[in-house]
């Protein structure tokens, strides 16, 4: 599947793409629909997020399918979205991200990313090499919620 993927500099024309493919992937998990409401905001691309950050596409055919978002920060970076199409999900696409990511990182000479991974994720990341450091909690809907918050050392 990766072999016909090209991965591609994100253009501020590309946020409806981008944030429909974030959208996508995270209803995936069948979170209620008055959570996926209260992310929606925080989950929207903006184009001055692309201009901003280190944002790259994963293209299949010409088709964009999946996506990360970097927001370098010497000596460290975030990893702020990594997010691939349920369609597509299994298929080695994200371990190609990933890995696209990392090959950036350590171009802008980044010596550590950090990642705030959903807890659906998380299995996904340790697989990739991130360690778990500490989690963040907080409430939504009167439930606990946990992310895990992840890095990987370059």
């Amino acid at each position: 599947m990766t072999d016909h993927c090209e991965y591609l500099r994100a253009a501020p024309n590309d946020t409806a793409r981008l944030t429909e493919i974030a959208l996508a992937a995270k209803r995936h998990w069948g979170y209620p629909e008055s959570w996926m409401a209260r992310w929606t905001a925080g989950m929207t691309i903006t184009p001055d997020f692309i201009t901003r950050n280190e944002v790259y596409v994963a293209a299949l055919d010409g088709e964009v399918v999946a996506f990360y978002g970097l927001i370098p920060s010497r000596p460290k970076a975030i990893l702020e979205h990594l997010w691939v199409l349920p369609e597509f999900m299994g298929k080695g696409l994200g371990e190609g991200l990933f890995a696209h990511a990392l090959s950036r990182c350590r171009e802008l000479g980044i010596a550590k990313l950090e990642i705030e991974s959903d807890p659906n994720a998380l299995g996904f990341y340790t697989r990739m090499g991130a360690r778990k450091v500490g989690e963040r909690v907080y409430e939504l809907d009167g439930q606990t919620r946990a992310l895990p918050m992840l890095e990987i050392e370059l």
